[in-house]
């Protein structure tokens, strides 16, 4: 659904269009009803937006003047890398263009000397991690959707994944960027210094903006030596209470895990049934721990580990001897979502945040509010940095699902705030998170961003209905 102020834009008419093709060549600009469906969407579900117009541009030169256009002609345009968004971050709430960078795929450099690599935005997150690991070293951000998502993305959302508490989220890895202003001046944030205070910091800015301020066209990333040894290990528990006790006895017995993951007993029978992995259905949770480094660091925190959670009362500990043993133990966290997704027509996975010593409250409330909405929802998350995923499974042929649904998540994101979190710990806010923006910010900072965004984007054309646009 467009917003109010759609009438307000710049029509895509046909002379547009052709300046388009002119700018990017006709073969990258697509017009037809099948192309333009196919970026109606992004992995964001109940939400949709179609675009007039999809372009992919190949360099950074096409872009700016893409986005000189674009300004010139008042017509919004939404970045977009391969859709994985679940935020409604990359839908076309206004219409206008997509500006699809899937095309900017080439990674520049990978420097071992100066532990960084130089990218352009459509590389995905697995592409540049293979290409690191071959030269010995890591880039550290793992999202769950690492296969598909790219950098870019990442960027733009700040990602974060399973290393999160001991390794931080996207924007610790973020050195540079290379960016153009929706005006189609192209800036370089940054560089290739760990140390490098001159000015504001335009690249933590750009970075978790969801394509709201600029266009992020390439990308310098800091990497760190590839750890000899990595290994997990699991621990099942009779309540959700118990895994969250032991959560806060690993982190007080002076262990900072690489790993710190839980399933609630619905996940675990969901993850069962999709792959076998012996998991104990019985259990009411699971938590697997890991740690990454030395090898005899390794054994000995995973040892440590495993006391603490045998302290806290877990029903059963098991160690994986080697790295393949712990990326069995790892699926089971990794393919939660698919194994959701198996139980209902549709899969609503949400993304709050809070403090971890509260982890079991908030799973307790989760529950809670989706027994009083009648509908079906599955926890599981990094319970290292307090950041929770959960997860509606819905049939929309169930009269009023969806919007029992609707309900029930703007409940879990109230419930999350009361209890001192945030409303998204890395998805985003995108146009499905905005209506909460104010709750979790408060109205000045909110106008603030405003402001902010209004000094990057005069004409306010980029990305409009997410973060610095008027709240729908």
């Amino acid at each position: 659904m467009r917003s109010d102020h759609s009438a307000e834009w710049g029509a895509v008419d046909d002379g547009v269009v052709e300046k388009l093709r002119g700018i990017v060549g006709p073969e990258h600009v697509k017009t037809d009803d099948g192309a333009v469906a196919a970026f109606s969407r992004d992995a964001t579900p109940l939400f949709a937006a179609r675009p007039d117009v999809v372009v992919l541009p190949g360099s950074t030169a096409e872009v700016a003047a893409v986005l000189r256009l674009a300004t010139e002609r008042r017509i919004p345009v939404t970045p977009r890398g391969a859709g994985s968004n679940l935020a409604a971050g990359t839908l076309a709430q206004d219409g206008g263009i997509v500006l699809v960078l899937t095309r900017l795929d080439r990674i520049l450099e990978v420097d071992a000397d100066e532990l960084l690599a130089v990218v352009q935005t459509g590389v995905t997150t697995t592409e540049l991690a293979a290409v690191a690991a071959q030269q010995g070293l890591l880039y550290v951000p793992d999202p769950g959707s690492k296969t598909v998502s790219t950098v870019g993305g990442n960027v733009a959302t700040c990602a974060g994944g399973l290393r999160g508490l001991k390794y931080g989220v996207t924007r610790n890895y973020v050195l540079g960027l290379e960016a153009v202003l929706p005006t189609g001046e192209i800036i370089r944030t940054g560089g290739r210094l760990w140390k490098d205070v001159a000015g504001y910091d335009l690249t933590r800015l750009l970075t978790g903006s969801e394509g709201t301020l600029a266009v992020v066209t390439e990308v310098t990333v800091a990497l760190v030596p590839a750890p000899a040894d990595s290994r997990t290990g699991v621990a099942y528990f009779p309540a959700l209470a118990d895994a969250g006790r032991a959560v806060a006895r690993v982190i007080a017995d002076g262990v900072v895990p690489a790993t710190l993951e839980f399933l609630d007993t619905k996940c675990i029978n969901a993850v069962e049934d999709f792959a076998g992995l012996g998991l104990d259905r019985t259990a009411g949770a699971l938590l697997l721990f890991g740690d990454d480094g030395d090898p005899d660091t390794v054994a000995r925190n995973l040892e440590r580990m495993a006391q603490s959670c045998a302290k806290e009362g877990a029903t059963g500990v098991t160690l994986a001897q080697d790295v393949a043993a712990s990326e069995a133990l790892l699926t089971a966290r990794r393919c939660s979502l698919p194994a959701l997704a198996r139980l209902a027509p549709v899969t609503v996975l949400e993304d709050v945040g809070v403090p971890r010593p509260r982890i079991a409250e908030m799973v307790g409330r989760i529950d809670e509010i989706a027994d009083r909405h009648g509908i079906s929802v599955a926890t599981f998350g990094h319970a290292g940095d307090g950041n929770l995923h959960p997860t509606a499974v819905v049939d929309p042929s169930d009269d009023g699902a969806i919007e029992r649904t609707k309900a029930a998540i703007g409940d879990i994101f109230s419930a999350a705030l009361e209890l001192g979190g945030t409303i998204t710990g890395e998805h985003g806010v995108g146009a499905a998170k905005l209506p909460w923006l104010a709750d979790r910010l408060g109205a000045d900072q909110v106008a603030l961003l405003s402001r902010i965004k209004a000094a990057f984007d005069p004409a306010g054309i980029l990305n409009p209905g997410k973060t610095g646009s008027p709240f729908p």
